[in-house]
């Protein structure tokens, strides 16, 4: 058997060569192991325990005692390599703040710790204050009325419905006051007798910021009636190509019943529906002007261009309108929607595209007071 020393004796070798004969290191089980695998010349058991000869170096370094401190005595800490007791883990525990609990520099752990068990909880988290959101403003959308019927509000609407012989009337509220306008405006037999009330209570019902003046009618919506039926009334013809606001309408059907259109014709999808506002903006007009829904716009204009009509688009870009050359015509005037103008199609199906003549700073006008300078231009007389 090969040992690593070849010097050793015993190893069946001659020594190795060099510097001539070395005597041998006494065999010692006890011997420290270094980095080179080798052991230290003269260093044994008894060197360790302080009766043997050192080293230089270790001569330099002093005393064994003072160049290795002791080992720490770790009885008394935490052990790393041991699981923590139930204690330890206790108190760790009330140290560290849970989820949703204001950390605190100083946490004095339980009096109790072998109270508290070990089973996860879920995290408590703090009750938030709700929110303050501001009240939504308050919207006046008037009673609710059946369906298929409107609220009528005012004296002009009210007393033009009572006078409508093809309006079905339900129900009429009227203050003292109210009543006795109405009656000088329309008089007695109505085909419905009233009912007194309190502004009050035409306020709860119609909303307090709804201008009624004291009258209240609950009517079903109008029929609507046909085109070819229409066209058989003498004067022009009104289209509103997506106009939605109902003030604006209302205000155009009253410009119609002043210059004596034949009808007004609106969009079927894009239009708003028969109300108390638009009948309040047309004053009276609604029951006197028939209002028509297109479902297909482009279609209707075909169908008029079909009865004899010259369609004309209004649009600012156009040529001013003149009533002159069109007297021997009747005229369908068509227009926009609010800021959009003419769509495309509604365009390219127009006969014409005319325009206001506006010599002011002003470039376009309301679509009501556009339709109410348009009747005026195709109206008047030379």
């Amino acid at each position: 058997m090969r040992t690593k020393n070849p010097d050793r004796p015993g190893s069946g070798k001659p020594p190795s060569r060099g510097g001539g004969d070395r005597p041998a290191a006494p065999k010692t089980g006890g011997a420290k192991r270094f980095g080179s695998g080798f052991a230290r010349p003269g260093a044994t058991r008894d060197a360790e325990a302080g009766t043997g000869a050192r080293s230089p170096r270790e001569a330099t370094r002093g005393p064994a005692s003072a160049t290795r401190p002791p080992p720490p005595d770790r009885s008394s800490g935490p052990r790393p390599n041991r699981a923590p007791t139930p204690e330890a883990r206790a108190a760790a525990a009330s140290r560290v703040p849970r989820l949703g609990q204001p950390r605190t520099p100083n946490a004095v752990p339980p009096r109790n710790p072998e109270a508290q068990t070990n089973t996860l909880r879920a995290p408590v988290l703090a009750a938030r204050p709700p929110i303050a959101t501001p009240p939504a403003p308050r919207v006046a959308h008037g009673p609710p009325a059946p369906r298929g019927s409107v609220w009528l509000h005012g004296l002009h609407p009210v007393a033009a419905a009572l006078a409508n012989p093809t309006r079905r009337l339900k129900r009429l509220l009227l203050t003292e006051e109210a009543e006795s306008t109405l009656l000088s405006r329309l008089p007695q037999p109505w085909p419905l007798a009233p009912e007194r009330v309190d502004r009050a209570k035409l306020d709860h019902l119609l909303g307090r910021d709804t201008v009624h003046q004291g009258a209240g009618l609950l009517a079903d919506l109008l029929a609507p009636p046909v085109l070819s039926a229409v066209l058989e009334r003498p004067g022009p013809v009104l289209v509103l190509d997506q106009v939605v606001d109902p003030r604006n309408i209302g205000a155009v059907l009253r410009s119609a019943a002043a210059f004596g259109a034949a009808c007004v014709i609106t969009q079927d999808r894009n239009a708003p529906e028969e109300t108390g506002v638009l009948a309040k903006a047309a004053s009276g007009a609604l029951e006197q002007v028939p209002l028509l829904r297109a479902v297909n716009l482009a279609r209707t204009l075909a169908a008029l261009k079909a009865a004899g009509l010259w369609v004309i688009g209004l649009d600012s870009g156009g040529a001013p309108l003149r009533g002159a050359p069109l007297a021997e015509r009747r005229v369908a005037l068509v227009l926009g929607a609010e800021g959009a103008g003419l769509r495309r199609l509604t365009r390219e199906t127009c006969d014409e595209i005319a325009g206001l003549a506006m010599p002011g700073l002003m470039e376009s006008l309301n679509v009501s007071a556009a339709a109410t300078v348009a009747l005026y231009e195709l109206t008047r007389t030379p």
